[in-house]
């Protein structure tokens, strides 16, 4: 089968299209035939070794939708060519309050879905939602679930909250706009472009503000006289200003810092106002049922910014690293 492979670290451009063997499924296991694979920022910083637990040759990808081509022995649940989705954490653990010390990502260390084929446990796999096309189901697994976990299962996000959403344009950060629009809250946004700001508007986004124009902070807390909760990935300098935006006995849910640790918090503001700061990482199998279930009701589709072929996965990646992109990178698998 064909599969981008990361033998050494270094970039996008060391990943490698080339022929590897097709995996067998062992005990309780299924291997899936992918229609389609999806990127996440998590693929791109693995590329340069900013990842723990690096343990190369891996198949990156996590995200993927396809339908099952082979079954391992123990396994009842599933039938040849049923059309399905991946969970890509794998053993969460007991707690569904968080995961336990053996969790990890699919797409390294795991063998992942910039494949043709994928092998995971029986139980990582979902039923794919029939609304949704091959394409849109690729694209939903980790940003979904984390986007889920963070304004619903941490974020306790209720009907007519505003909430504030820092860096739109990326996976999670668009289905969290997606998911909180869903519970009726009222959401805003920033961004570094104009056009991604028009285009959450779009998307149902209240309002919205250019993060590089001088007083944004004041400009936005004009806007939506503060925030009930803040979802961030971004950390970095502007966690600060997230409370600042935050209104007193607000809540604040980080689950990942693209731009880095913040470098000076500032404790005062934050247990003057008190502030509840919740962290979080991708979501429990709970959380992955109930995210399809959500989905499904409401009739959420991802927005697909661009479609690759597997062979162009280098491409993507450089694509998501410009960071221009306006919902999900999505890999096309080449058919039989």
């Amino acid at each position: 089968m064909k599969a981008v492979v990361l033998k050494e670290t270094g970039g996008p451009d060391k990943l490698t299209y080339e022929e590897v063997p097709v995996p067998e499924p062992g005990q309780g296991e299924v291997v899936i035939r992918l229609k389609n694979a999806a990127l996440n920022r998590r693929d791109v910083f693995i590329t340069y070794g900013l990842y723990p637990g690096m343990n190369l040759p891996s198949v990156l990808g996590a995200d993927g939708a396809g339908v099952v081509s082979a079954i391992g022995e123990g396994v009842t649940d599933w039938h040849k060519d049923d059309e399905v989705v991946i969970n890509p954490g794998l053993s969460w653990g007991d707690n569904p309050a968080h995961n336990g010390p053996d969790f990890h990502i699919l797409g390294m260390p795991t063998d992942g879905t910039y494949a043709e084929y994928v092998k995971v446990p029986a139980e990582q796999v979902y039923r794919k939602p029939e609304y949704l096309s091959w394409e849109e189901a690729a694209a939903l697994p980790l940003a979904a679930l984390t986007a889920y976990r963070a304004v619903v299962t941490r974020g306790q996000v209720k009907e007519g909250e505003t909430v504030f959403i820092p860096g739109i344009g990326s996976g999670v950060a668009m289905f969290a706009l997606q998911i909180a629009k869903a519970h009726g809250a009222e959401v805003y946004v920033s961004s570094g472009s104009y056009e991604k700001l028009a285009q959450a508007r779009e998307l149902g986004a209240a309002g919205g503000v250019n993060y590089k124009t001088e007083g944004y902070v004041k400009q936005l807390k004009k806007e939506m006289a503060g925030a009930d909760l803040c979802i961030d990935g971004v950390g970095g300098e502007s966690f600060n200003d997230l409370i600042s935006l935050a209104k007193p006995a607000g809540r604040i849910v980080n689950f990942g810092a693209t731009t880095g640790p913040v470098p000076e918090l500032m404790l005062p503001k934050l247990f003057f106002k008190h502030l509840d700061f919740r962290g979080t990482t991708m979501g429990s199998p709970e959380d992955f049922s109930s995210m399809l279930a959500f989905f499904t009701e409401n009739d959420i589709r991802p927005v697909v910014d661009r479609v690759f072929g597997l062979e162009e996965a280098v491409e993507a990646q450089k694509h998501m690293e410009e960071g221009r992109q306006f919902g999900k990178i999505v890999l096309d698998i080449p058919g039989d």
